[in-house]
């Protein structure tokens, strides 16, 4: 996803949403109907003044034209009252549409999102896919739910009026039209320019958007540095520059409003001049040169709103294109359309790495691993352990199926990675990872992530195998407490232990442990150490550790080197084979 796309905004990218605006025809249908009866009848407006007027002070009987006037005054007063039912229901109409074709555009951006593979984030900041799921949404919704029926609506009065108004007046009219055309022309230059800084503006909002979002995740690392006023001086540099793209397109478009209005005034007053003129000759009334005026003033204020309209759906269709960009990207990890069956077996999985070769996308040039083949038999608890960037997290993230690897196969309970859909392989894996996440929820429902459907006796039961009800139980509202964002309100070891016990929930066939207790004291690290072998029977276990004496008890420990597998054995067999283990463990265990 590139923020700096170099094709430039379009009206036309707008029919990208037609997907989304396709499931509301009814309603869209009932808008078109009542912007059409409101337009209609504010164009009926001018006929009927201009009879009240001719009628009014057309010489005759007194009582007859008091008479005549109020039947006038009547039907106008009845104009107005349908004006405002079909203007009020098309406002409804309208304003629901837009918060519905809005919400489903949300819906399906987060959707599509959370469905996209680590790849995708490797690029992707996490502040601009915000700024796409809610500035760019917003600006569409101004334009679905208001400016467009806006446009319509005054497209539709400013074409009748100008219909009339050269049915009335021909020779001037024809005129008039001539001027119009020629303010058409520059507009489109104008237009071009406003295109190009709206889609700019956006792209510095979401860059702003992402620095924020960065930080904000990063606060305390940023206070002990000491960097809050670096972080400031960059945020605001940001922001200055969305400020001065935002301001070139606020100039380019207020040019563009500007220029609109006084050469569409210029031309119609010109015109009302020579109806004016008619008057004086006698050629029409001064009911028809009312109706004129009115007609006029309906065809100046539709032009103008016309122009605003345009520089709205400029910007939108720029957040358009960003959308759409969003939208049309595809994830390399996809479940198979023909999935092969893979029951879950009731003991521990078989998991069989077949020659794998594989490097990150964003590193193409250095291999994570080769040449690595593993076998894992059901119920083994396998500790793999080796230098930093040795390769030993790249075996989880290929095991869940996050990356495929470039040569080699993945095998689990006998059938291929690739071959299973991408539920049933994750659902089968459960993952405690070296930083314990925990959502902005309670303590009862961050447990309950790892079996949506498990009871409160099975979250109760899973926190005390994790050895975690009893902090829990003593927080101010037990289970039901708060944690705060990301866990705040928690110790490491707390958080850890939230996160163990959602592990434990998911009762899976595979667990895969990453460090799992690195954020815990010595005592918690032993009680949670015996918890996890009690978790680990009747399940295949994979084992990330640093520190040797938390796996010297699995049945096999693989050592990894730059991608490689160099040595694997028991603890007691790679300690008489002298190679990289025994040196790494010489080093912990004399210190």
């Amino acid at each position: 996803m590139n923020s700096e796309a170099k094709k430039t905004s379009n009206p036309k990218s707008l029919s990208g949403l037609l997907p989304f605006i396709r499931p509301y025809g009814a309603q869209i249908f009932a808008a078109v109907l009542f912007l059409i009866m409101a337009a209609a009848t504010t164009l009926a407006f001018p006929l009927a003044l201009r009879s009240l007027i001719d009628a009014g002070f057309s010489p005759g009987d007194k009582v007859h034209q008091v008479k005549t006037l109020e039947r006038h005054f009547a039907a106008l007063f009845g104009v107005a009252v349908a004006l405002g039912v079909f203007s009020a229901a098309r406002f409804y109409v309208v304003s629901w549409l837009g918060e519905r074709i809005t919400t489903d555009l949300r819906n399906a951006l987060y959707s599509h999102v959370l469905a996209q593979s680590p790849e995708f984030f490797e690029t992707a900041q996490t502040g601009e896919v915000l700024s796409r799921l809610n500035v760019d949404t917003t600006l569409v919704q101004t334009v679905v739910g208001s400016s467009f029926s806006m446009g319509l609506r005054n497209l539709v009065m400013g074409v009748g009026a100008l219909g009339i108004l050269i049915w009335t007046n021909p020779y001037v009219m024809f005129q008039v039209v001539g001027v119009l055309i020629l303010v058409v022309l520059p507009s489109l230059w104008f237009g071009r320019r406003v295109r190009k800084l709206s889609r700019a503006s956006q792209d510095r909002m979401a860059d702003s958007s992402s620095i924020a979002a960065e930080v904000l995740n990063a606060v305390p690392v940023v206070q002990s540095y000491s960097a809050e006023q670096r972080e400031i001086a960059r945020f605001t540099l940001s922001t200055e520059d969305a400020f001065e793209t935002a301001t070139r397109r606020a100039k380019a478009r207020s040019a563009l409003v500007a220029f609109i209005i006084i050469a569409t005034s210029a031309a119609l007053l010109w015109g009302l001049y020579q109806g004016t003129q008619a008057v004086a000759a006698g050629r029409i009334t001064a009911g028809h040169l009312g109706q004129t005026i009115v007609y006029v003033v309906i065809l100046a204020g539709a032009f103008a709103i016309l122009g605003e309209v345009y520089g709205d759906l400029l910007r939108a269709a720029g957040a358009t294109e960003r959308i759409i960009e969003l939208l049309e990207a595809k994830s390399p990890i996809a479940s198979p359309t023909t999935p092969s069956p893979a029951p879950v077996p009731h003991g521990g999985s078989t998991i069989d790495f077949e020659n794998i070769k594989f490097n990150y996308p964003s590193r193409p040039l250095h291999p994570a691993l080769t040449d690595f083949s593993l076998d894992v038999q059901s119920g083994e608890t396998v500790a793999i352990v080796g230098p930093s960037g040795a390769g030993k997290s790249t075996i989880f993230q290929l095991l869940l199926r996050f990356y495929d690897p470039i040569d080699g196969r993945v095998l689990i309970d006998g059938v291929s990675s690739r071959e299973m859909s991408l539920d049933s392989l994750r659902q089968r894996i459960g993952i405690v990872p070296q930083d314990a996440v925990i959502f902005s929820s309670t303590a009862m429902e961050n447990i309950r992530y790892g079996n949506s459907v498990a009871s409160d006796a099975e979250i109760f039961a899973a926190a005390q195998a994790a050895f975690a009800h009893d902090f829990i139980v003593a927080l101010p509202q037990g289970y039901s407490t708060f944690l705060g964002e990301r866990g705040v309100r928690l110790s490491g070891g707390q958080r850890q232990r939230i996160s163990i016990a959602r592990a434990i929930l998911k009762n899976s066939p595979l667990l895969l442990l990453d460090e799992a207790t690195s954020a815990l004291d010595s005592e918690s690290e032993r009680i949670v150490q015996a918890a996890l072998e009690s978790a680990m029977r009747n399940r295949t276990t994979l084992v990330i550790a640093h520190r040797l004496a938390t796996v010297q008890k699995a049945d096999k420990i693989i050592v990894l080197d730059h991608g490689r597998l160099v040595e694997q054995g028991t603890h007691s067999e790679l300690i008489a084979q002298g190679g990289i283990y025994a040196g790494l463990a010489a080093l912990q265990f004399n210190a």
